[in-house]
């Protein structure tokens, strides 16, 4: 569950129950005056009771622990509030920040608006709220909360860790990587991870999600880095692994491409289950709810970046969009 990774460095394995992830990795740095914990895990009695057992067993002072939150997502944020120190902040980037506080709740209506247009089932909508983890264990901060919002190239010192924001939209729009210069380490969050493909969705009030996330991948490829520190699962070659994202997302905007060119009309759910999808289903109809939900937000994604390069277009037929090639 603990590991130490270098001197003053932890790696604590959170568990996500009912979740495909299994783990969220967990980071500690600590130092004699401040401590730093990265990600948190969902709001749950499981997640809380194992990092406040390591916190205890890596000696955590609280007076000293700030929580330092990658991106907005239910299974990195869940417990920040909860495991600041007193008087300690909480550091988001200011984008994922005004997200969560100011109009979320609105944002993810408005998604779950276009899924329908899109051809995304209400009732898949209804029982997605229900089971889905990341939509049951969500929560919404307080403005009140101590928040320190960060920006691109800002610097948090812990000890002999010098760590500097890097701001890498895509798989949210304000998703942060942390690179120590001085030992060439790059906590990943969900932007790069080694054995899973980090997922693109589309967001509303962003335009090309996965532009963004491909434009992130080639300027973290720029970065001199030794040991990668993934947000889940096993680390691996940084760098080599960019090059495999960059090539897999090169296949599958392929690969929706051609499936729009042969079957003109289709919307986006219907072209979402005639793409190929590493998962424990015999077909489309057998694909859990919360997999739909995310299938379909990364076929969108790839449907709007080809529609914004002029490959495709879209018309609006009753209520809901078709796709034809250009």
């Amino acid at each position: 569950m603990i590991t130490e990774i270098r001197n003053n460095l932890y790696k604590i394995e959170v568990p996500l129950k009912g979740n495909p992830l299994r783990v969220l990795n967990s980071y500690f740095i600590k130092s004699d005056d401040k401590e730093l914990l990265i990600d948190t895990g969902f709001q749950t009695e499981d997640c809380l009771d194992a990092l406040t057992k390591a916190l205890a067993e890596l000696g955590s002072v609280p007076e000293h622990r700030d929580v330092f939150l990658t991106h907005f997502h239910s299974d990195h944020i869940g417990n920040g509030h909860l495991l600041k120190g007193p008087g300690r902040t909480i550091y988001m980037s200011e984008i994922d920040h005004r997200y969560v506080v100011n109009f979320r709740k609105a944002s993810e209506k408005n998604r779950r608006s276009r899924s329908v247009s899109e051809g995304f089932l209400q009732e898949w909508i209804d029982e997605n709220a229900k089971s889905n983890p990341a939509w049951r264990y969500d929560i919404q901060f307080e403005p009140e909360e101590s928040f320190t919002c960060l920006h691109d190239g800002d610097v948090i010192s812990v000890g002999e860790y010098v760590l500097k924001i890097v701001i890498v939209p895509g798989h949210t729009p304000g998703q942060m990587m942390l690179y120590d210069e001085k030992d060439k380490i790059m906590f990943t969050a969900d932007h790069i991870l080694f054995d899973i493909t980090p997922n693109i969705t589309n967001y509303n009030n962003v335009e090309d999600s996965l532009g963004d996330y491909l434009k992130s991948l080639k300027r973290a490829d720029g970065y001199d880095v030794d040991l990668a520190l993934p947000g889940h699962r096993e680390s691996g070659d940084y760098h080599a692994r960019i090059a495999e994202l960059l090539a897999h997302h090169e296949q599958r905007i392929a690969q929706a491409l051609s499936v729009v060119k042969d079957n003109p009309g289709l919307n986006a759910v219907e072209i979402c289950s005639r793409m190929t999808w590493s998962i424990r289903a015999k077909n489309w109809d057998d694909f859990p709810v919360s997999q739909k939900w995310y299938a379909v937000g990364e076929t969108l994604s790839h449907l709007d970046y080809l529609r914004l390069r002029g490959k495709i277009k879209r018309e609006m037929q009753g209520e809901i969009w078709h796709y034809f090639a250009e």
